[in-house]
């Protein structure tokens, strides 16, 4: 895989990865099932900001950023 996203999409990335893994931590006492799905979608989120590399991007689609 190689990288499809600059600086801007990666800090974008990053975020979304903070806030799904912040509200996926919130949800551990109420809803374990959510909380891992969002845990899960937060760690690719990381992945994809760590690598430089977007997936929805890399299906041909145009990301605004």
């Amino acid at each position: 895989m190689k990288p499809n996203i600059d600086n801007k999409g990666r800090v974008a990335r990053g975020g979304i990865a903070v806030v799904f893994l912040l509200f996926g931590a919130c949800l551990i006492p109420e809803a374990p099932v959510f909380a891992a799905i969002f845990s899960l979608i937060g760690l690719f989120c990381a992945f994809e900001a760590w690598i430089g590399w977007c997936a929805v991007r890399a299906c041909g689609v145009k990301t605004p950023l």
